[in-house]
Order: structure tokens, then C-alpha cells, then sequence
């Protein structure tokens, strides 16, 4: 038995699916709220419980042999940050202690390449060592994180590596930004697409992200768990593109034009101050969240060659699961 937690979200659906096509017996953690559209279809045992409670988590172990901890409190902005450390930091460590408690064989933790270290630290050759992006290597400090997201997400994943320097059987992977169906809150990458789709980008700031088929992290789950290192990092990452490169194959798969007008970043830092401001008042998310334009001031590259050396980490079309991700925003009412 499997037990999926963030199984109702974008990466842990398609995990679930992954697991139900071999034929493995799932059972998903849900709150009693949960949202449970994405699993529509699919043969999974319901066990109700919430990451900061661990007896749920205990029950929701009882007879499983392997763990994918996919959940995560993914926002960028909330009225509250302490709640994303109580669920993504507070929540992982009980997940690891309740594994333990009933002996789980194995475990993969998902964690994000926002805890990884910008390919400019500590690198010194430059532009060469952002084309090629970061690695599970690059030197990362808690300082470098941008935001109580990324933060939460750096001080559980230091939880997760004790615990394996401990002898758990824990292995960790690092998605970059995954585009496909069933991005059902949005991300903030699927947002954009979303405003894309709408017409509601008349201008963009130039980044830099490192794309992949959300199908292909869900594969990269399993081949976690079947060839991965307890303790080590995988990459789940697959193409190194512009905003403008991605823009304009939106534009290619979708019929609509792609913003040509560029802001420099300061004038965006200024919108996004005022909209984060707005929210504070309203208790509203921000349309523009200051925290995601401070992180689009770096290109977020990442080299993901050792999960495919390693795991076989499969590195699909970009413009097919661009086109996925269309496809499903505009059967699902996003789009006007």
C-alpha cells in the first residue's frame, strides 16, 4: 500500500494516477474540505486526516510500505505566514515521525528547487553557470530564500535530510515548474497562463524558469522511490526557457497574440508593492504578488542531468504540456 498526502493537488494527482496505472493499491490523505475533482476516476482508499496532527497521520500510515509526501502549503502570499510554517514545516516533521512510528520501507519527500541555491552562488564563471542552471550542489543559505514560501520549504527539507542522516529511508526531489492538466488552484505559473489565456497580460517581465510535463515529476516520483538515494536530492527539471520564449508557444498553441510590451523590473516591483499592499487591507491574494516579482529579478535555471542519469527522469515536450495545460484551463472554466 502507498499512502499519497497532497493527493487532491497538481503534482500529487498525477502521482496517484502514475501509481494506479501499475496497478498499486493508493491510499490519499484528505481533509474533510479537500477539493477531490483531481482523483475523479481513479481506485484510491480515502484516509481523512491534516499534516499538523499526527495520530491522523499514524492511521492514515497503518499497513503501508511506502510514503510519497507530495503536500505543501504552496502560496505566495497569505495574511498569516505562520500557517505556511505549521503545515509545510511542522507538518513534514510529523510525517517523518509518524513513518518512523510504523515503520515505513521508504519514503519520497517533495520539495521544490526554490530551496536550492541560485547558479551565481559561489559558481564564478557568470552567465555560463546560469545557462546551465543550479544543481543539487549549488551553496544555499536560509538568507537566500526569497519569502515565507521558499523559506518554509528550505527548513523542511533540512528537517527531511536529518532525518535521513538519522537512517530513515527518505529521498528527496526538487521540481522546477511543472505545466500540465489538473492544475486545479493554480500554481502561479498556471496563473499566468490562465491571465495569458484571458487576455489579461498586456505586458511581462523577463525571467527565466525551468519547465516540465507535470506528468514527468509524477514519473520522477516513482523512480524516486524505486532508484533514488535516501538522503540525496533529485532535480525534477527538464528545459531552461525565457518568459518571452514560453509567451510566444502559448501564443503558437492558443491563437493568441503574446505581450510584446517588456516592464523593467523596477516599475514591477512598484505594481507589485501596491497590490500587495491592497491585500493586506483587503485580506485578499494580491493579482501581483511582490514576493514572485522579486524571485523573476534571476533566471530560475536548473540542471536536472543527475535525475536523468540517475532515475531515468523522462524529459518530455515543453510545448506538448504547455498545450495540456491549455487544453484543461479552457475545459475547466478558467478561461472567459
Amino acid at each position: 500500500m502507498n499512502l499519497v498526502t497532497g493527493a487532491t493537488g497538481f503534482i500529487g494527482s498525477h502521482v496517484v494516477s502514475k501509481l494506479a496505472e501499475r496497478g498499486e493499491k493508493v491510499r490519499v490523505l484528505v481533509r474533510p474540505e479537500s477539493p477531490r475533482k483531481n482523483l475523479e476516476g481513479l481506485p484510491v482508499e480515502f484516509a481523512t486526516g491534516d499534516l499538523t496532527d499526527r495520530k491522523s497521520l499514524v492511521a492514515a500510515m497503518a499497513g503501508c510500505r511506502r510514503v510519497y509526501h507530495v503536500a505543501a502549503d504552496y502560496r505566495l502570499w497569505t495574511p498569516d505566514p505562520s500557517v505556511l510554517y505549521a503545515n509545510n514545516v511542522v507538518g513534514t516533521r510529523n510525517v517523518l515521525e509518524a513513518a518512523r512510528e510504523t515503520k515505513v520501507e521508504r519514503i519520497v519527500y517533495t520539495s521544490t528547487v526554490g530551496a536550492i541555491g541560485h547558479a551565481l552562488n559561489g559558481s564564478g564563471d557568470g552567465a555560463a553557470s546560469v545557462s546551465r542552471g543550479a544543481d543539487e550542489q549549488t551553496p544555499v543559505s536560509l538568507e537566500d530564500m526569497i519569502g515565507h514560501y521558499k523559506r518554509s520549504k528550505f527548513l523542511a527539507e533540512a528537517e527531511v535530510t536529518a532525518a535521513a542522516r538519522s537512517g530513515l529511508p527518505v529521498v528527496i526531489v526538487n521540481p522546477s515548474t511543472p505545466v500540465g492538466s489538473r492544475d486545479i488552484k493554480p500554481t502561479p505559473t498556471g496563473q499566468m497562463i490562465v491571465d495569458f489565456l484571458n487576455g489579461r497580460m498586456p505586458a511581462y517581465v523577463e525571467t527565466g524558469l525551468n519547465l516540465i510535463d507535470v506528468e514527468d515529476v509524477a514519473a520522477g516520483h516513482l523512480l524516486a522511490m524505486e532508484k533514488g538515494q535516501p538522503g540525496q536530492r533529485y532535480i525534477l527539471g527538464n528545459r531552461n526557457m525565457t518568459l518571452k520564449e514560453i509567451l510566444e508557444i502559448l501564443a503558437g498553441v492558443s491563437g493568441r497574440p503574446a505581450p510584446t510590451l517588456r516592464l523593467p523590473h523596477a516599475v514591477a516591483l512598484g505594481v507589485a508593492a501596491v497590490s500587495t499592499l491592497s491585500s493586506r487591507l483587503t485580506r485578499r491574494p494580491p493579482r501581483i504578488p511582490l514576493e514572485g516579482v522579486r524571485m523573476a529579478k534571476r533566471k530560475m535555471y536548473f540542471n536536472s542531468s543527475k535525475a536523468v542519469r540517475e532515475l531515468g527522469l523522462p524529459q518530455g515536450s515543453i510545448e506538448q504540456a504547455l498545450s495540456k495545460a491549455v487544453e484543461w484551463f479552457k475545459k475547466n472554466g478558467y478561461v472567459k
